[in-house]
C-alpha cells in the first residue's frame, strides 16, 4: 500500500474512532476529529505530513501526493 492510501485509511480510522468515543464517553473526543481535519487541510496546502514523513522513513512506498 502506498503512503497516500495509508494516510487516508489512518485518518478515516481516527475520525470514526473519535466519533465513537464522543458518542460513548464525552464530546471532548471531537477535538481529535478537529485535529485530524486540520492536519489533513494543512498537509494539502504545505505538503508536510508528520505521518507521511514517518512512513517514508520506515520504508513505505511513495504515492502521488507524498
Amino acid at each position: 500500500m502506498s503512503i497516500d492510501r495509508i494516510i487516508m485509511a489512518f485518518a478515516g480510522t481516527m475520525i470514526l474512532l473519535s466519533l465513537l468515543l464522543a458518542q460513548l464517553f464525552s464530546s471532548w473526543w471531537l477535538l481529535l476529529t478537529a485535529f485530524v481535519g486540520v492536519n489533513l487541510l494543512q498537509a494539502a496546502f504545505t505538503g508536510l505530513c508528520p505521518l507521511a514523513m514517518a512512513l517514508k522513513r520506515y520504508g513505505a512506498k511513495s504515492g502521488a501526493a507524498f
